[in-house]
């Protein structure tokens, strides 16, 4: 649907460099990045932009580690690099509420510690606000698998792939529904500042932010950036726990979008977004009315078998997956399972109001 409604409704958004480069503030929220951290900044400092409108803004999030003295001797050696070390643990949200009040440009660059830039990347991201109606522009983040001890049941890779045509398609149209947190840029004029009493998905909460300005949000497909997936499935069943509790706090806050005079806008909201979050539910009540149904029809019965092996598939993955064999069907639909289920589970944190402010980051 995408893909037609693009065809009518948009163009896709060139990179075409501006008369000026604009200023550039990168953003990191960091809590013990001590194995990937130097590298990082390392990363940003091979980036193609004139580092004279360009600075770093590092907040470590109470760390424990060796993260708090590898950033202070590194600000030491370079200007453009601020480090602010916070004493208390507040979670990533606080702390780039902060770290923002002491941005001084004019465009905003979200990124995280295990995120490697390509070389062209902030400047080619940064040359899509060509127009004053553009407030955010969503890069192109690439998963990669680990090298050494990777869970081959986990297809988080393949996911993401079919994710990113789905940013490209809606960034055309200029309403990006979700940027993802490894890069994405706002101008600083509308950036948000996170609420500090509940949990909320930072990166989710941003892009609605934007468009619910009536700015567009775009997809920079010349903007690369690369991340390694995490080596263990259960790291993002952990990870998609947390982020479905606060989805669904995060659009509280933006409730006006789900039936806005922008109709493309709520379509891809809901579309995109709500009715995924709510896909195990409908799983659920789908086996328990095939169930009760069984016996008045044969359909309903062909139903049932289809269900029970596709749940009888995923418990193959399961097996397999714990056998450390590569199933690719099997671990495709185990994954799909878990996620589900990483849903469910998230949506029943959010309604007991037991999701988490801070949480470690993803073992690498």
């Amino acid at each position: 649907m995408l893909g037609f409604i693009s065809l009518f409704g948009g163009k896709p958004v060139l990179n075409e460099s501006s008369q000026s480069l604009l200023s550039v503030s990168i953003l990191i929220s960091a809590y013990n990045e001590e194995k990937v951290i130097a590298d990082r900044i390392e990363n940003i400092k091979k980036l193609n932009y004139d580092f004279s409108k360009l600075e770093l803004i590092i907040g470590s999030d109470c760390s424990t580690d060796k993260t708090d003295e590898i950033l202070s001797q590194i600000s030491m050696e370079d200007n453009w690099i601020k480090v602010k070390i916070f004493n208390d643990r507040r979670g990533k949200a606080a702390v780039l509420n902060d770290i923002v009040s002491l941005a001084k440009n004019e465009i905003l660059v979200f990124t995280d510690a295990n995120t490697r830039f390509e070389k062209d990347a902030i400047l080619n991201l940064v040359s899509q606000f060509s127009s004053n109606k553009i407030g955010g522009v969503c890069g192109k983040l690439i998963l990669e698998e680990p090298k050494d001890d990777h869970d081959s049941s986990n297809r988080e890779r393949l996911y993401w792939k079919y994710e990113t045509k789905l940013k490209e398609l809606e960034g055309r149209l200029g309403n990006l529904i979700s940027a993802n947190g490894g890069i994405y840029a706002v101008r600083k004029n509308l950036f948000k500042k996170f609420p500090g009493e509940y949990a909320v998905t930072d990166d989710l909460y941003q892009t609605l932010a934007v468009l619910n300005q009536n700015f567009n949000f775009i997809y920079g497909i010349n903007a690369v950036a690369h991340e390694d997936i995490s080596k263990e499935i259960i790291s993002e069943f952990r990870r998609k726990v947390r982020f479905a509790a606060t989805n669904f706090q995060t659009i509280l806050f933006f409730k006006s979008l789900l039936f806005n005079k922008r109709i493309f806008l709520s379509f891809a909201l809901w579309s995109h977004k709500i009715l995924r979050w709510f896909v195990p539910v409908m799983a659920i009540l789908l086996f328990i009315t095939s169930l009760l149904l069984v016996n008045y029809s044969q359909t309903y019965f062909i139903g049932l078998i289809i269900q029970a092996c596709f749940y009888f598939s995923a418990l193959v993955g399961f097996l397999f997956h714990k056998m450390k064999l590569n199933g690719s069907v099997f671990s495709i639909i185990y994954y799909y399972s878990l996620t589900n289920l990483a849903l469910l589970v998230g949506m029943l944190k959010f309604l007991t109001g037991k999701h988490a402010y801070t949480w470690d980051s993803t073992p690498r």
